[in-house]
């Protein structure tokens, strides 16, 4: 399994590719380490996963009935916003020019880890998703790590 976490200010160069951070590089299984999955995020960033990890959530989003509408839409829109990235020798990806354009990527971004997956960030927009108010950060997770036990 993947297990990505923290955050690095990252640059993109003049041809839009992506030096990976080493650490987060290091925790892509040994199996695909080359090739990645990258999507557009639910917020306006990038998701980057592991195939293995892109994996499990494919067979949930394709194992959707077909013949109903909802369903539908929702794969249309979740797969059309995807494709296949893959590291070279010098651990960079190139990040494909629409996608770009979907996350308002330019020099400067952020990359996220997010357990099985990376999120890649304008450092702007980023900031706008951040929880500042420590309360608030307690209240949220008491809310949705308790209400398991």
């Amino acid at each position: 399994m993947a297990f990505f976490t923290s955050e690095y200010t990252c640059k993109l160069d003049a041809k839009g590719r992506l030096v990976l951070p080493a650490k987060m590089k290091a925790n892509l299984p040994e199996a695909a380490s080359s090739e990645l999955f990258m999507r557009e995020g639910f917020e306006p960033c990038l998701e980057l996963y592991p195939l293995i990890e892109y994996k499990k959530i494919y067979s949930k989003i394709a194992g959707l009935n077909e013949f109903n509408a909802e369903y539908r839409k929702l794969q249309r829109n979740f797969f059309r916003g995807s494709t296949t990235v893959e590291l070279d020798s010098a651990g960079r990806l190139l990040i494909p020019k629409p996608m770009l354009q979907y996350a308002n990527l330019d020099k400067e971004i952020v990359v996220v880890g997010m357990g099985n997956r990376m999120e890649i960030w304008n450092p702007e927009e980023y900031k706008k998703f951040l929880i500042n108010d420590p309360q608030e950060l307690s209240e949220l997770a008491e809310k949705h790590l308790t209400e398991h036990d």
